[in-house]
């Protein structure tokens, strides 16, 4: 995985690992129709793993043509994350494990109303294994802080 940017691999791991943010994921969706959406992620050994329906529309297009890219970022300044670019494989046998794994990350267990909703339809998920291959990062928290010092 090749990175640019302000953070170190190592910083970009942990970024990822603390982030509890949805990942922009953008595929290709028909020739010259970009589709973006936002999923739960989990990172594991470099890659990112998102849980989604069978029948979505994302599985299908991923399954198509692999070439992807990301995003995750925080909406509120100082804006700071990752992105990239990489590959993404539809891995069917790990959907429930990857399913499991966000809600935890995100709801913090599998007792919420939406938890349960999204587990009794659990069988028909599956894994999105995303593979980075560029990851860029940035931080404008100097930045940010300088012009809003600058404007006290």
């Amino acid at each position: 995985m090749q990175t640019t940017g302000p953070f170190s691999e190592r910083e970009v791991s942990a970024f990822l690992e603390q982030a509890v943010l949805p990942v922009r994921l953008a595929c290709n969706a028909a020739p010259g129709q970009p589709l973006v959406l936002s999923l739960w992620f989990v990172p594991e050994a470099g890659a990112l793993y998102c849980a989604s329906l069978r029948s979505a529309r994302v599985v299908r297009c991923l399954e198509r043509d692999p070439r992807c890219a990301f995003e995750v970022a925080g909406d509120q300044p100082p804006y700071r994350g990752v992105r990239g670019r990489g590959t993404a494989r539809i891995e069917p046998a790990r959907g429930e494990e990857i399913l499991r794994r966000a809600l935890r990350r995100y709801l913090g267990g599998e007792d919420a109303p939406l938890a349960r909703w999204l587990l009794s339809r659990s069988a028909r998920e599956v894994a999105i294994r995303v593979e980075p291959e560029r990851v860029a990062s940035f931080d404008y928290t100097q930045r940010m802080t300088a012009s809003t010092t600058r404007s006290a």
